[in-house]
């Protein structure tokens, strides 16, 4: 098998790690205004995620990392081209990553309440913007014969583009919700479930609108593996409605698998979309990026895969094992106890 084609796939597992897990840390941080009732509630959500944000939060480092080695003319025009929502993207990363470190540090409500929202911020606008960003990487962006981006922002704001968007936001937030019901109990542990019962039937139908759409822009464009991409949405389907109805029947694990698997289809139905292309033209068909003309040479690839033979198992096994040590329900009256000790 050509490496350049292995790569292809490695970037998807990259990508799908990292909307899986950092994807329920940016539904538990813009679920605060729903369930955050109080101080206490608030704290109880987001330390549901405290050890592991950060963590998760690689997987996109990783996954530009691996873009910029293994398809260099890929990163150019995606980063040049798509330059302001990535950026935008960054920014919010930023303001998340310093509110939950900074909300802590005064006993103030109104300290705390201004870092909450910059959490809501900045988990909603990465959940809306990586959403847009792939829509448009699927369907077609203005790129000339020089590989370089002649579009504006206005360009990726097109109704599939939004669709994209608003179905990740959804898909995010409705996966935090079935997290925060697994790690907490209640009063949190039942108001996650029943926002979730909502949100998930809302996700159904936005979700299964942009699948569709994409089966569709694949069809146009004789996607060969059309076959998978229509599996794969299918599955995805499949999958987001049990997530709903092991919600609805108070099996919380049950849910957040199922809705893990939702975003691993979904994404997956987008790469066979997308394949054998990066980034196709919508000026012209000739122009656009595809994995031949945009990985790097045989020989980085090949280095590129001894390093993940050795390095992505012991990544996998050790986020593994963080999840383990820190797999125990975050209780109302561990927060309670630890705000009576401080004060």
């Amino acid at each position: 098998m050509d490496l350049a084609y292995l790569w292809f796939w490695i970037v998807g597992i990259f990508f799908i790690g990292y909307f899986v897990l950092d994807g329920f840390d940016f539904g538990v941080g813009m679920s605060l205004p729903f369930l955050g009732k109080n101080d206490v509630s608030r704290r109880q959500i987001i330390n549901t995620i405290g050890p592991v944000w950060d963590l998760n939060e690689t997987w996109v480092i990783v996954a530009g990392a691996v873009l910029f080695a293994a398809f260099p003319n890929w990163y150019a025009t995606l980063f040049s081209g798509f330059y302001l929502p990535l950026l935008l993207i960054l920014l919010a990363l930023i303001v998340r990553g310093v509110s939950f470190e900074y909300r802590h540090q005064r006993d103030s409500l109104q300290w705390k309440r201004r870092f909450d929202t910059m959490i809501v911020v900045g988990s909603a606008v990465p959940s809306l913007l990586w959403g847009v960003a792939f829509a448009n990487i699927v369907q077609g962006v203005p790129i000339d014969a020089d590989m370089e981006f002649t579009g504006t922002l206005l360009t990726l704001l097109n109704p599939y583009g939004l669709l994209g968007g608003v179905t990740t936001l959804l898909l995010f937030f409705t996966h935090g919700l079935y997290f925060i019901a697994l790690k907490t109990d209640d009063p949190v542990r039942g108001d996650a479930r029943r926002l979730a019962g909502l949100a998930g039937m809302l996700t159904i139908v936005v979700a299964a609108a942009f699948l569709v759409w994409t089966i569709f822009i694949a069809a146009g464009r004789e996607a060969p593996l059309l076959v998978f991409v229509i599996a794969a949405a299918a599955i995805a389907a499949v999958c987001l409605i049990m997530s709903v109805l092991f919600n609805a029947r108070d099996r919380e694990g049950w849910a957040f698998g199922f809705g893990a698997a939702t975003i691993v289809t979904a994404v997956l139905s987008l790469f066979f979309a997308l394949f054998p292309y990066v980034m196709p033209s919508s000026t012209d068909p000739a122009y656009s990026l595809t994995i031949d003309n945009a990985s790097s040479t045989d020989y980085t690839l090949t280095i590129m895969s001894w390093a993940a033979l050795v390095f992505l198992p012991m990544i996998v096994l050790y986020q593994g094992w963080t999840y383990w040590v820190f797999r125990k329900r975050v209780t109302r009256a561990t927060i309670e106890r630890a705000a009576a000790e401080v004060h």
